[in-house]
């Protein structure tokens, strides 16, 4: 069963950028679509982009334009770059890795975006 773990949550001011890092613990061969998910407090957890296997990738139209889904094959790493960042962005962001076996989720990383 693969670890996912993600890191890069940050503290930032509203216009700023952050990266997120999702590492799987294992190569798998596998894969059928990885992505970045988050759940503000109070709210139930929503999709915000999506990687395919043939790198296809889909984002909500919140986050359209100013976040960008990318993955590394040889590091195991998925990636989340976010740039012009607004409060409503702020979450706990998770990542998925949704394999033929069943679907695997990180433990969350905080992002809080505030003056």
């Amino acid at each position: 069963q693969v670890q996912l773990v993600e890191s890069g949550g940050d503290l930032v001011q509203p216009g700023g950028s952050l990266r997120l890092s999702c590492r799987a613990s294992r190569t798998t061969v596998n894969i059928l679509i990885m992505g970045w998910y988050r759940q503000a407090p109070g709210k139930q957890r929503e999709a915000v982009a999506v990687i395919t296997n043939d790198a296809r990738t889909n984002y909500a139209d919140s986050v359209k334009g100013r976040f960008t889904i990318s993955r590394d094959n040889a590091a195991n790493t998925m990636y989340l770059q976010m740039n012009s960042l607004k409060p409503e962005d702020t979450a706990v962001y998770y990542c998925n890795q949704v394999q033929r076996s069943g679907s695997y989720w990180g433990q969350g990383t905080q992002v809080t975006v505030s003056s």
